[in-house]
This record gives structure tokens, sequence and C-alpha cells, in this order.
């Protein structure tokens, strides 16, 4: 029996992984890395320096098309609440090299999902159907996200800097669609390249698609409006941070939904 870790170089799936290897041994354990060519560079250090911690030999697989690439294709600019880029970039080609090499008979499923996001288990598990599923972080001894990152630092493994720095998961180099308003202000502030490279995007796929589309909304009197990051830059430049949810992070979920 194969134990299968989907392994996306966040400290949930690193955490999942040293479960599974304490629980099952190394040798029938693989982790899957499934690439969306927009990582920061720290994701790709973290996998080759836990890969050679792990003894284990990361598989790395990737559709060949980057979530820009995705959008485009699908005509659908993705957003917090749907983003084809998961499913097609992650899910998509997970599956596809799934049912290219064991049968559900022959291998066990892990996720990162932890004890505190129960509730996100069931869209997986029939998602996955009839691949059995796991979630080793959702049991006993609970773990939070700090004490993950405490138990990387006692393995003499550096941090990823996009958590160092602040952002809630280290995938997309931090330029996550499923990201909300404080999210896209810690990308500003600490990769402003990279947001005025979403922004753009953002205004291409606008024109091409001949109406405007955005990755953010802003809900005023309980009613929802188009926030574009262009005004969400120019918010934040004018020092209007109070009009803006720094609360509402978002949050990565390639293999969830």
């Amino acid at each position: 029996m194969k134990h299968i870790v989907f392994y996306s170089g966040g400290i949930g799936s690193w955490m999942t992984a040293c479960r599974v290897i304490q629980q099952q041994g190394k040798e029938d354990v693989i982790l899957l890395f499934t690439d969306t060519l927009i990582e920061d560079i720290e994701l790709y250090r973290f996998l080759d320096e836990t890969e050679q911690d792990f003894g284990i030999e990361i598989t790395r697989i990737a559709d060949g098309r980057t979530p820009w690439q995705v959008f485009k294709d699908t005509r659908f600019l993705g957003n917090s609440k749907l983003a084809k880029c998961s499913h097609m970039l992650k899910q998509e080609t997970a599956k596809k090299w799934l049912h290219s090499n064991y049968g559900p008979d022959e291998c066990i499923l892990y996720l990162g999902i932890d004890f505190t996001e129960i509730h996100r288990t069931k869209a997986p598990v029939k998602n996955w159907s009839p691949y059995q599923v796991k979630f080793p972080m959702t049991e006993k001894p609970y773990l939070y996200k700090a004490d993950m990152l405490n138990a990387l630092k006692k393995k003499n493994i550096k941090v990823p800097r996009l958590y160092e720095l602040g952002f809630s998961h280290n995938n997309c180099g931090g330029m996550c669609v499923r990201g909300g308003q404080g999210h896209f202000v810690q990308l500003l502030e600490h990769f402003p390249a990279r947001y005025q490279q979403m922004e753009m995007f953002e205004k291409e796929m606008s024109e091409f698609l001949e109406r405007e589309v955005t990755i953010l909304k802003k809900t005023e009197n309980e009613v929802s409006h188009p926030l574009s990051l262009e005004k969400l830059r120019q918010a934040y430049e004018a020092g209007k941070k109070d009009q803006l949810d720094l609360f509402d992070v978002g949050g990565c979920g390639c293999f969830v939904s």
C-alpha cells in the first residue's frame, strides 16, 4: 500500500508528511508536489531541504500552465469563491498522475487539513472517491500552525519567508487569488512588483472579457461591489487602510474544494 501525501510546500503538508512517515515508514510514502509555476523561490528551497531531511525524493508534476494562463483559457478570473486554477493546476493534474499510477485499492491519500478545519474534510472525501483520504492533522496531538513552525525550526530547516512575513500560506508566491483584502495589502507591502503584476493582469482580463472583473469584493451596507486591485492600492497609498478589511486574508484550499 502506497501512502501519498499531497505535498504543497506549506507547513501543514510538511507536518502531515512527518506523521505519515512516522506511522508508515518512508519506504511506501510518496510526497506529491504539483507546481503552479508561480511559486516563491523559497518554496523550492523548502522542498529541496525537506526532501533531503525526509530521505524521500519528492515527485514533482505540473500542468505546464500558470494560473494566469488558466484564467485566459477558461475566460474566468479566479477569486476567493471560485478559482479554476486550483481545479486544473492542482486537482486535475494530481488526478491524472494518480489514475495513471495507482488504483483506489493500492494507495491512501493524505491532506494537511488540521483540527481547526474539520469542516473542510467533507469535500475532498467526496471529490477523491473512490480513493481513501485521511487527515492526520485532525488527530491528537493537536497542533496549531505556530506549533508546526516551531517543529520545523527544531529540524534546523529555515521557515519559508512568506510565513515569516505574515502570509497565511506558502503557495503561489503570495499571489493566490483566494486571498482577501488583507492578504493583498500584505502582498503590496512586501512584494510590490508581484502586486503590480496582478493589478495589470486584472485590467488585462477586463479588457479581454470586455467587462469589469475583479479578484476582490467590498461589502457596504450588506451590498457587495467589485473592488479592483488598483482601487485597493489607491486606498492604501492614500492612507485609508481603515476603509479596508485587513482581517480578510482568505486562504489556500487547492486540494479541498
